[in-house]
């Protein structure tokens, strides 16, 4: 199937970007990289304060989707089996029937990811890596496509366990919605009624169209100079005196399979270093962890992207 198949996908991902933000106004950047992760069959954690629209822009990425869709609400008391589900005793056939949970569904909201205990937290880790979910020995395959959006809030309000550096690997990119323009937020508060916006929001996309663009993101090239630049940045990380640990082979990989999807959302059959550039914070800077001599823990988020963006600069971007 040749790359040009990805310029006929362009209305499509285009129409996705322009149903989601009649309902999240003003947030172009967020919702492109929401996509791209979508595309990249990555998962996707959306960090900040309460009240800026990341439980809204992950439903509205649902329901632009014609795919099954779950919302799971992460508490201190939920359980492991209340997210992957159970083994029930069938009386009549004297046997255990294994009763699926919220995870078995294309698009997962985990909401408030981070108050939710640790032991909790640990029962996505193989959904997110493998696509499937191993309950009393038995290993059960997740539907496909399969995708993950996290929100969480930030590590200094109560009530919150910070999620563990593996639990955080496993998201492809970390966005961070921020506050909206002026003008966007009084159209906002014009037409308050954001349900109402949710329930207009109709599928663009289908199950099917979605795997078959998900698969022309392999077909990207990737220059070896655009591989050295990538391997440039990540062991800087690894040197840096500011940082603890560095990028893992996984963050690289990461990094390469996200330029290549956007490239492909751009329809492109070749990454451009802007690519690369674009994403290093997105993608990298969950990754790592800046010295507890620089920073302290409730500022570790701001200082690691700060850190990688002054990085960035002092490596030479290939021609």
């Amino acid at each position: 199937m040749p790359m040009a198949e990805s310029v006929e996908q362009e209305p499509k991902i285009l129409e996705l970007q322009q149903a989601v933000e009649t309902v999240v106004r003003g947030k172009p950047q967020a919702v492109k990289l929401s996509l791209v992760c979508l595309l990249a069959e990555g998962h996707l954690l959306i960090e900040d304060v309460p009240g800026v629209g990341k439980t809204t822009l992950a439903q509205a990425i649902a329901g632009v989707l014609n795919c099954s869709f779950r919302r799971i609400q992460f508490t201190s008391d939920l359980l492991p089996s209340d997210i992957l589900g159970v083994s029930v005793f069938n009386q009549t056939r004297q046997s255990f029937d294994f009763r699926k949970g919220p995870i078995f569904h294309n698009i997962v909201l985990a909401d408030e990811l981070n108050r939710t205990t640790p032991k909790t937290q640990s029962a996505l880790l193989e959904a997110m890596s493998e696509g499937n979910v191993s309950v009393d020995n038995c290993t059960h395959a997740l539907p496909r496509p399969f995708m993950v959006i996290a929100t969480q809030n930030p590590v200094e309000h109560h009530g919150t366990y910070p999620l563990p550096e593996s639990q955080l690997d496993r998201f492809l990119l970390r966005i961070k919605m921020g506050y909206p323009e002026n003008d966007a937020e009084k159209d906002i508060l014009r037409n308050q009624s954001r349900s109402r916006g949710l329930d207009r929001l109709g599928p663009v996309m289908q199950a099917d169209e979605i795997l078959r663009a998900q698969s022309l993101v392999d077909r990207v090239r990737v220059e070896d100079s655009l591989l050295d630049y990538i391997m440039t940045i990540v062991d800087a990380t690894r040197r840096s005196e500011f940082l603890q640990v560095g990028v893992s082979p996984r963050g690289a990989l990461a990094l390469r399979r996200a330029a290549q999807a956007l490239a492909c959302y751009e329809c492109r059959d070749f990454c451009i270093p802007d690519d690369i550039k674009q994403l290093v914070l997105p993608v990298l800077a969950h990754r790592v962890i800046v010295s507890s001599k620089y920073v302290s823990p409730y500022k570790q988020s701001q200082e690691a992207e700060d850190i990688l963006a002054e990085m960035l600069k002092n490596i030479a971007v290939p021609l």
